[in-house]
């Protein structure tokens, strides 16, 4: 028996390809500007996405580029998140804190691209140790405080881009974004500055929050695995002694370590905070060598697989509490 199909099948089976291939396509360009009624919005990671959203609610369509549990720094766009990059309306991202997504903008963006750090200058990066030996450092100053620092910055890129942990800077860009929004949906420019300034509203209650519930604690030092709280600790008048910098996946030394548990001793640190999406193994060997506990203070680079159903508020909330019963705040 000849099982091979006749000229009639493959033409129809040819047909048939053709026209799915079609449908597929025609859905692929549907991802980007698909709505006309809302404009197509592309958010670097977790915080710009929330911004976005609250801002522009429903006038919008926000696209994340960073997955929930995955460590944004270390993001790589795939051919369709490129594509989305050069199809939104709108993108929304912090130079300098992701390189993919700097290089996709670099050659997609053009004049569509936000940089939130465009809004306020962003502050010096703490290497290590205490914020207040650095008068140059977050919640100090805006420069550096010396030459030696300048240079420093200057040759790693030294800023903390961890601006949203200070919720009066998330505010600000709340603000600067709805003026974005409005320049590209005129018709709808009040709508976001209206949502904007509820958003503001919102972030100036935690911050008040923030402030009362740290003005009075035994302690005012925090350990961490990396030093991504200068915001916050700048703006609460706290201290941060951190593990490693600000890329949490570089290694600290032996040294580092051996100064790190000196300093908890120091201050009779009773906790050492790790982060949601990186190992808790150094936290938790500081830990073990200064007889403390370890607890999470989640830097909200992006939500944890595990809390997809939360947001922005919850985890900073969620922050203070950890903050207070380690700091034993009345």
């Amino acid at each position: 028996m000849n099982s091979r199909p006749t000229p009639r099948v493959l033409a129809a089976t040819t047909t048939a390809l053709l026209a799915l291939a079609g449908v597929t396509a025609c859905s692929s360009d549907d991802v980007a500007g698909a709505d006309p009624q809302r404009v197509d919005v592309v958010a670097a990671f977790y915080p710009l996405q929330f911004v976005a959203e609250r801002v522009g609610g429903d006038a919008v369509r926000v696209t994340n580029l960073a997955k929930p549990g995955a460590e944004p720094h270390d993001l790589e766009l795939n051919p369709g998140q490129v594509g989305q990059v050069s199809e939104a309306e709108l993108i929304v991202y912090l130079k300098g804190f992701q390189p993919a997504v700097d290089e996709a903008v670099e050659q997609n963006g053009g004049d569509r691209a936000f940089d939130v750090a465009t809004v306020q200058p962003l502050l010096d990066a703490a290497a290590g140790g205490h914020d207040h030996d650095h008068e140059g450092e977050p919640g100090h100053s805006e420069e550096p405080a010396n030459a030696e620092e300048k240079e420093h910055a200057d040759e790693g890129g030294g800023k903390d881009p961890h601006v949203w942990l200070d919720p009066t800077r998330l505010a600000t860009i709340g603000d600067k974004l709805a003026e974005r929004l409005g320049t590209a949906d005129p018709d709808r420019a009040a709508d976001y500055a209206s949502r904007a300034k509820a958003l503001r509203t919102e972030l100036e209650q935690l911050d008040g929050e923030y402030t009362a519930g740290l003005k009075t604690c035994q302690r005012r030092e925090i350990v961490v695995s990396h030093t991504a709280f200068g915001y916050l600790t700048g703006r609460y008048q706290l201290e941060q002694i951190g593990i490693s910098g600000l890329t949490p996946e570089n290694e600290p030394s032996p040294q580092r370590l051996a100064e790190v548990a000196e300093e908890a001793r120091e201050h009779r640190a009773t906790t050492i905070f790790f982060e949601t999406l990186v190992s808790p193994k150094v936290a938790e060997t500081i830990a073990r060598e200064v007889g403390a506990k370890t607890a999470v203070l989640d830097p909200i680079e992006g939500l944890s697989a595990e809390n997809s159903s939360g947001d922005y508020f919850s985890v900073m909330r969620s922050n203070l509490e950890s903050l207070r019963t380690a700091l034993s705040c009345s």
